[in-house]
């Protein structure tokens, strides 16, 4: 997923540069044969795409990493054995005058009822992460357009070695841990292609490479030690790289971004659905992208729990929280989310080593007000009739806050 911005913003650049001629035809051929159709049932009403700078209204994509997937690398993964199971799974929804983005990640054990596949027939209750194997990235689409309402335009599917490939292109991602965080269940190579176990120090470790995989992929080193943990893990990961990506830095390195766009057309790394391997597309929605604020691009987890006795270990919806989410995305109308938001694992405390703060400068005492005339009526401030919706049982950030990982203690 990891990177949906970074691949929009990379393409948009590539393809509106002199060089673009060849370089997006070539682009758009390596992308489009290794194709998905998501859709397979609208066949024959395809529409053209739309002219650089001209999509309009919102639009949905799917992101997807898929465990066990036949490209990933058996060294750093372990033989595949049995399915493919689609354990990470983001949808990102931009809203009609793309001003605001919500990015929502789906508990990969999370129990959904499922809609009859290519390869298996509807199931009332099992984890979303069992769709794949029954068909694929189609499947995945239906089942999680069924689940929250919304028409999905776009999908992506990536492997884990992606995040290696992507991370070396842009240069790393700085991330912040309260303390040391350790897993010994997780396996990265180094940057001399050495194997290590994940060991990162308390601060901010600029994380590329193996250790950027190694990192979103540990849910026993950060939180509890369970998958809601590794989810605020991956989304502190992407509020960085959405920083990362809007400076300068970034925006102004034709190399990176030239990079990203190779990444993202290999098949070794990403499979595009038919719907995204258009140039055009693929401009037109980084120009949607590009201008949203930071502070209104938000990630936030599919609102569940874990304490249904009746599915132990798994992650059950909180339907009220859950509905009331996607009504807010479904009619674009924004919110913030409540004081209880950050999600486990996860702190907007600055409580990780640094420069010691700066004491406040001292200031003039207060002076004391003068008490109320009692005979004056006090008016009540009237409520803000345009002030987002405040939405609680719902954790997550927005890309404008910075995070602090919290490690797994015993």
């Amino acid at each position: 997923m990891l990177s949906l911005v970074g691949i929009v913003a990379a393409v948009a650049l590539v393809s509106t540069v002199s060089i673009a001629a060849v370089g997006a035809w070539t682009f758009t051929s390596k992308v489009e044969e290794n194709a998905v159709d998501i859709h397979p049932e609208q066949q024959g009403d395809e529409q053209a795409p739309p002219a650089i700078g001209a999509l309009e209204g919102g639009f949905n994509v799917l992101v997807v990493a898929a465990d066990n997937d036949a490209n990933q690398s058996q060294d750093l993964y372990g033989e595949r054995d049995g399915a493919t199971l689609n354990d990470v799974n983001m949808l990102l929804h931009v809203s009609q005058d793309h001003k605001t983005a919500v990015a929502v990640s789906f508990p990969r054990d999370l129990i959904i009822a499922h809609p009859e596949c290519e390869k298996g027939d509807a199931m009332s209750a099992a984890p979303i992460n069992e769709a794949w194997g029954r068909g694929g990235l189609p499947c995945v689409v239906a089942t999680v357009s069924e689940l929250t309402g919304l028409d999905i335009q776009y999908a992506v599917s990536m492997t884990f070695d992606a995040v290696i490939a992507l991370t070396d292109a842009i240069g790393g991602v700085p991330i912040c841990l309260t303390g040391r965080v350790t897993d010994d269940n997780v396996v990265y190579p180094d940057e001399n292609g050495e194997l290590q176990h994940l060991d990162m120090p308390a601060g901010i470790t600029e994380v590329k490479g193996g250790l950027a995989a190694g990192f979103l992929r540990s849910r026993h080193g950060v939180g509890d030690g369970g998958d809601l943990s590794r989810i605020s893990s991956q989304q502190q990961y992407l509020s960085s790289l959405v920083r990362k990506m809007k400076s300068n830095d970034t925006l102004g390195d034709f190399g990176k971004l030239y990079s990203l766009a190779n990444v993202v057309a290999d098949p070794q790394y990403f499979t595009l659905s038919t719907s995204l391997t258009k140039v055009d597309t693929m401009v037109s929605m980084a120009q949607a992208l590009r201008t949203i604020d930071l502070n209104n691009i938000t990630f936030v987890q599919y609102p569940g729990t874990t304490n249904d006795p009746d599915y132990p270990g798994k992650v059950v919806p909180t339907v009220d929280a859950a509905d009331q989410l996607f009504a807010l995305i479904a009619a674009d109308q924004p919110f913030t989310l409540g004081a209880d938001s950050q999600p486990v694992g996860s702190t907007t405390e600055p409580t990780a080593p640094g420069d010691p703060a700066v004491p406040e400068a001292p200031t003039d005492p207060t002076v004391p007000e003068a008490p109320a005339d009692p005979s004056v009526p006090v008016e009540t401030p009237a409520p803000d009739a345009g002030a987002p919706a405040v939405l609680d049982g719902v954790t997550g950030s927005t890309a404008l806050q910075e995070t602090c990982a919290i490690p797994f203690e015993d």
